[in-house]
């Protein structure tokens, strides 16, 4: 069924709603209201009326609505989403419009922004009211898709607040009580969860919400005008980027789309899991990348899976605070995402949280075939956006204590309900990442390198591995240490093997899941895994972090913090320098105020983004990267800094910080290309499973990579104290492993 008709009969029974509640919205231009709310409430006022005219334009309204849509701004004649008459040009002038308010050339007098709404309209409303035009910004992509009932639920929630002040003025008052307002917020967001939560869950598992797969399936890729159908942000990042793909020959293509549909179907073979009983797969992509999914759709089609694609959550009740799931472009601003990714704080609370569980577990229950035939995500991952340094506003909404607690609760029953119906041990995924134009004036030449490296020789990395395998198969633990300035020092235990013919610690990771190939990795012991673990700079997250310190005691997370914030003049000091500083009481007086606080900001970085608002974490992971090629390639071209997570992660040792590798399938047999099962799946914390699962899991998984350029030696100890050298001074000693320094020495690399 079109997508369109599929939400007829649901727009045809709101519009007469829709209708009043535009009506009502535009009386709003003559009539008067003590300032500043006045302002704020006529300049939303006009956003939504410019989201009634694209609901014209785009033939959401029905004829004889025409009338009163035309009220809302300048209707055009409706477009059919494939039959765009428009230019290219009409369509960048609309797609600015939209967006205008909150780029940054605007955003310091927009009321997205909590500090312009603040200074405008006081400590209190300011917040209120800049979650609120942040909720209704969501109305752009309900227009796009379609979703005519999301718009009417915002109009009449903003009526609802408005009709407030507007009470008060009448009465003589220039505002109405604070509570007032924050009341009618919060029921805004609790009664409609049971729609905006569901719709969240069924539009990841239900292939017949098909916005997102019908412009990959049936629009004209040639013509980039096509990226405007989406109602994304798009800038010229995506406009190069899918200008780049369409100067691709159809071979490369498809060699891109077949090593990550491959690689999902290698995953499912090598865990031993049945992929014929799944019926659909969710692919996540950046927008400009379409012809790759285009062909990947074809794939996925051929191994009996049909694709279903969803955009990243608009409402705060699903977005999350790091990262984005679904499809999506350029951020028209990362500050303002930045900004509101805590605006939960808003409502989050006990019973808020137990409704939100609630709702999501009907959700399921009512979808529950649907996710029982989900195989699991695909994702396309991208590198080389501008670094972001974010500010931190303390008029920007913010958890408390109490409510970082609920929502990390929250997140652990929530994945427990979802794993229920779709169990981990009968799902898999992929991801694999490609850079974007931002990277630079190489891009070409990183681009198709990347290209190289998603598809080296799988049988030469899975022998090369195995022979760092069969020696810390040996070891009782593994020594990390750094260099040149690196001041890693870690004592990673590993699980005692009781048959070694039989079992080992190591996965022999190549191109299934994680693409590119390139490591072996364990689930450490906890108990004796301790040290210091140190970073120059990594990327994470969209973050580029500089001198990152993390400290562990029995594989416990103890200390954390990064040198983003601390500055000597106008050079970075790194957080290892200004920890000395301050422990040396150097520094008196307000230069030791601004180092303490540069380095409380930059704790509070780590806790959101790496450790996940969590005080503490266990160690997940502990992994060898072997992709040199990959390392060579940031190093040529001076990206080590902006490679992702899933590049980085086999340029070095890494370590991650959350769960194990194998949360929520434990219990399922995990075997080697030789045979040998890999029992390391658990550690001291994910066995608590069995007792309670809320002590269990911490529902992240946080990668760390050392480079080898910062890499000291990697050694392998037995209980008896024999040494076995892995890597010495970053460069791989071990016999069987010497071809991969090859990248090393061809390209002259330190």
């Amino acid at each position: 069924m079109d997508y369109r008709i599929l939400l007829q009969e649901e727009n045809d029974a709101v519009r007469e709603r829709y209708d009043l509640s535009m009506e009502r919205i535009c009386s709003m231009e003559t009539e008067e209201m003590a300032e500043p709310y006045g302002s704020y409430f006529k300049r939303t006022a006009a956003f939504i009326r410019k989201i009634g005219a694209v609901a014209a334009e785009r033939g959401l309204l029905a004829a004889g609505c025409q009338s009163k849509a035309e009220k809302a701004g300048e209707a055009g004649q409706p477009a059919g989403c494939f039959g765009e008459k428009r230019s290219l040009e009409e369509l960048q002038e609309e797609n600015y419009s939209l967006y205008e308010d909150i780029l940054p050339e605007h955003y310091g007098e927009s009321y997205g922004n909590p500090d312009h709404a603040v200074k405008r309209l006081g400590d209190g409303f300011g917040q209120l009211l800049s979650f609120l035009y942040a909720e209704i910004r969501g109305d752009i992509v309900y227009v796009f898709e379609g979703r005519l009932t999301e718009i009417t639920i915002l109009n009449e929630v903003f009526l609802e607040v408005y009709n407030l002040f507007s009470q008060a003025w009448e009465e003589g008052k220039a505002k109405p009580a604070l509570q007032q307002v924050k009341d009618s917020l919060y029921w805004f967001v609790s009664d409609y969860a049971d729609r905006t939560l569901t719709w969240r869950v069924r539009e990841g598992l239900d292939p017949a919400l098909s916005f997102g797969t019908d412009i990959i399936r049936k629009a004209d890729l040639t013509d980039a005008r096509y990226l405007y159908q989406y109602g994304e942000y798009v800038s010229e990042t995506e406009l190069a980027l899918a200008s780049f793909m369409n100067t691709l020959p159809q071979e490369t293509i498809d060699r891109m789309a077949d090593t990550y549909t491959q690689g999902y179907k290698r995953g499912f073979e090598v865990m031993g899991r049945d992929l014929s009983k799944k019926k659909t797969v969710v692919m996540e992509y950046r927008l400009g990348f379409e012809r790759m999914m285009r062909k990947a759709a074809e794939n996925f089609r051929a191994m009996g899976l049909e694709p279903i694609c969803y955009r990243t959550a608009v409402e705060s009740i699903n977005r999350r605070s790091n990262g984005k799931r679904g499809y999506y472009g350029t951020s028209p601003n990362r500050q303002y995402e930045y900004d509101h990714r805590y605006d939960s704080a808003l409502y989050m609370g006990n019973a808020f949280k137990e409704r939100k569980l609630s709702v999501l577990k009907a959700a399921y229950e009512e979808y529950k075939e649907l996710a029982s035939l989900c195989a699991g995500p695909a994702l396309v991952e991208t590198f080389g956006e501008e670094d972001f340094s974010p500010v931190n506003k303390k008029t920007a909404l913010s958890l408390n204590t109490h409510q970082e607690e609920l929502t990390l609760s929250y997140g652990n029953e929530s994945r427990r309900i979802i794993n229920q119906y779709m169990p981990g041990d009968e799902t898999s995924f992929t991801i694999i990442a490609f850079p974007v134009p931002e990277i630079g004036p190489d891009f070409e030449e990183i681009f198709r390198e990347t290209i190289r490296i998603n598809t080296l020789d799988y049988e030469k990395y899975r022998d090369i591995q195995q022979c760092i395998i069969d020696a810390l198969d040996e070891a009782a633990w593994v020594e990390i240490t750094g260099r040149d300035g690196n001041e890693t020092s870690m004592k990673v235990m590993l699980h005692e093997l009781k048959d070694r013919s039989k079992e080992t610690n190591f996965e022999n990771c190549v191109a299934d899941v994680n693409i590119p190939l390139g490591e072996v990795f364990t689930s450490p012991v906890l108990t004796g895994t301790e040290g210091l673990l140190h970073v120059k700079q990594v990327y994470i997250e969209g973050y580029s972090f500089r001198d990152l310190r993390m400290e562990f005691k029995d594989g416990r997370v103890t200390e954390f913090g990064c040198g983003n914030f601390v500055m000597d003049g106008n050079a970075a000091l790194g957080g290892a320098a200004a920890c000395s500083r301050a422990a040396a009481g150097q520094g008196a007086g307000k230069d030791s105020r601004v180092i303490a606080e540069a380095m409380a900001q930059g704790r509070s970085l780590v806790k959101q983004v790496i450790m996940r608002n969590h005080s503490w974490l266990p160690l997940g992971e502990f992994a060898i990267g072997t992709n040199t090629a990959a390392y060579a390639m940031a190093e040529r071209f001076d990206i080590g800094g902006k490679l992702p997570i899933l590049i980085a992660e086999k340029t070095g040792p890494h370590f991650a910080v959350g769960d194990t590798c194998y949360s929520f399938a434990e219990d399922s047999p995990m075997y080697n290309p030789d045979g040998k099962e890999v029992i390391a799946r658990d550690n001291e914390i994910s066995v608590l499973r069995r007792e309670d699962m809320g002590k269990a899991y911490f529902s992240c998984h946080t990668d760390i990579t050392i480079p080898y350029s910062e890499l000291g030696d990697i050694k392998a100890v037995t209980k008896d104290g024999k040494v076995t050298e892995i890597i010495r001074q970053g460069r791989f000693v071990l016999p069987g492993t010497e071809e991969l320094n090859k990248e090393f020495e061809d390209t002259k690399i330190r």
